[in-house]
């Protein structure tokens, strides 16, 4: 039978409910069992895919073509796993869901009420998600005491009655807050916190307390018995320099005691190779600096993928990845060179519309001409496209049809039909909705015998990365652009996956977001490399 282990948060949010769930999944999963997680938002929003990167930071994208919370990033490079869209739903999805089988008349004409009904479908979607799996770590999103999460708490309480009493745990997150003045933690918020998810019906069986400073032994002391909470249950979870130091830092707190007798089994969790990686970030012996050219810096979150992915690879080179962030309007504004300076590599990520795109385009000219290592994602890829066919083949109108739909030089368009990874037919046009009309997901790409894209993925034919976008790259252009020096190095079933160019030492644009398939024990390849040729050319 699944184990299932609850996550909440109190006091406020942003206190790393993710990260804490993922590490508590990593020590499970390196004590060898099979270990799942599932995101709870209780927003309305059927997923986050239209909100604002600068709102909610970044659209992660599952292998099967789901848009969810970036947490579910972070999931997968905590374990090491493939997530799939039942390991995310949010209130907008579950209401969708009751309200759908209401009018198909699957309720038998019965008023339909948050208790059963919405809890009903809640708990489903959660043993859904558990699957054969050993342990489901669930996270639930939001603050106790918010209105919209008393549905889900409902059902974790629930699910608490219908599972044997060794089959279930409830971790709460709090904040211990420090106060400057008075010189002292204090713990009443904590205590008000627990006190809530008790009226609620839910009884928390360890406590992770954020913390600036140090608990002392006798503020735990005090949190276990004020919470009704077993004294080695009480966790201390400080600021890391480095967020996969947390499950190191939760063993040598002790986690692994409360964990064990809680669910009467043995975790002995191997973390030798983790730990190296860890030692990598941390003290590593070389360094090099990307820069980072995008225009939603206003939030680093809005790449936190690909953030990751920079601090994996470094970790398996044991290189320290120094990030120079260029915003693209700036370039504009101060010149390629003020803002980009004497980087090792140049890096331009994806984004939507046509703000900032002159920079980047300055910028992948500037990677072009100087023979730095460029790395163009999703519209990287495309914009080198657009820079090479205005710059070196004369095309001087060349431009993606996102940015003029009446380009005579359409180098960037819309397909106007294509098979989506459900095997339905897609048909899309430039006024489409812009949520329907995506590549989402997984699709293979074959990668071109003795390209640089060739080179960093290995010798198999096929391999697979997941995409977010609605434009691609014409195939009509792809004889010119070939002739001139372009080489296309990766295709998917006539779609033009990657190119690079021939006469540089390293420079490679991929249609697909490569950040969302690395880990921190299995770095994505191209990225790998990316870093790896940077770090030659200091």
């Amino acid at each position: 039978m699944t184990k299932f282990i609850f996550v909440t948060g109190g006091v406020l949010s942003s206190l790393g409910k993710g990260i804490t769930s993922a590490s508590i999944a990593t020590i499970l999963k390196q004590s060898g069992f099979k270990v799942s997680m599932l995101k709870i938002d209780p927003y309305l929003n059927v997923d986050p895919g239209t909100m604002s990167p600068l709102e909610h930071g970044e659209v992660f994208v599952t292998a099967d073509g789901a848009e969810t919370d970036l947490d579910l990033g972070n999931y997968e490079r905590f374990i090491d796993k493939t997530l799939t869209k039942k390991n995310s739903f949010t209130t907008g999805q579950v209401y969708q869901s009751v309200i759908k089988r209401e009018r198909e008349g699957g309720y038998l004409g019965k008023t339909i009420q948050v208790i059963p009904h919405v809890v009903d479908e809640i708990k489903s979607r959660i043993y859904a998600a558990a699957d054969d799996h050993d342990f489901l770590i669930i996270e639930l999103g939001g603050t106790v005491g918010d209105i919209e999460g008393l549905p889900f708490m409902e059902s974790i309480r629930a699910i608490r009655h219908e599972q044997p009493k060794t089959n279930t745990m409830n971790i709460h997150v709090s904040l211990i807050p420090y106060i400057k003045a008075a010189g002292e933690l204090k713990t009443k918020p904590t205590q008000h916190s627990v006190q809530e998810l008790r009226r609620i019906g839910i009884t928390p069986h360890m406590l992770v307390c954020r913390t600036e400073k140090e608990l002392p032994k006798n503020l735990k002391d005090k949190l276990a018995l004020s919470c009704d909470i077993d004294r080695n249950a009480v966790i201390e979870a400080g600021d890391a320099q480095s967020i996969y130091q947390v499950p190191l830092h939760f063993i040598k707190e002790g986690i692994l005691n409360p964990l064990s007798e809680h669910f009467n089994i043995k975790i002995k969790p191997n973390m030798e190779r983790w730990d190296t990686l860890v030692k990598n970030i941390l003290v590593p012996q070389d360094e090099v600096t990307i820069a980072f050219v995008g225009k939603y810096l206003g939030l680093k979150e809005s790449y936190k993928s690909l953030i990751e992915a920079l601090i994996h690879a470094g970790a398996h080179l044991n290189t320290k990845v120094n990030i120079h962030w260029c915003d693209s309007e700036r370039i504009e504004d101060s010149g390629v060179y003020e803002i980009i300076g004497n980087a090792d590599g140049i890096l331009v990520a994806g984004g939507f519309g046509h703000r900032g795109v002159k920079g980047k385009l300055e910028a992948i000219k500037y990677a072009r001409e100087n023979k730095i290592p460029y790395l163009g994602i999703c519209l990287g890829m495309q914009l080198s496209i657009i820079e090479y066919a205005r710059n070196v083949l004369g095309i001087e109108d060349a431009n993606s049809i996102e940015f003029n739909p009446e380009t005579p030089n359409p180098l960037i368009y819309l397909i106007d039909e294509f098979i989506d990874q459900s095997g339905n037919k897609q048909l899309r046009t430039h006024e489409s909705p812009m949520g329907g009309t995506m590549r989402l997901g997984e699709y293979p790409f074959e990668p071109l015998k003795g390209s640089k894209l060739q080179k960093a993925y290995g010798n198999d034919e096929i391999y697979y990365e997941r995409h977010r976008h609605r434009y691609e790259a014409n195939p009509k252009y792809k004889e010119q652009l070939e002739a001139a020096g372009m080489i296309i190095s990766g295709q998917s079933n006539g779609l033009i996956e990657a190119v690079e160019i021939k006469d540089h030492p390293w420079f490679v644009g991929v249609q697909f977001h490569p950040e969302f398939t690395s880990h921190l024990e299995t770095p994505n390849p191209i990225i790998l490399e990316f870093v790896k040729q940077a770090n030659k050319t200091k």
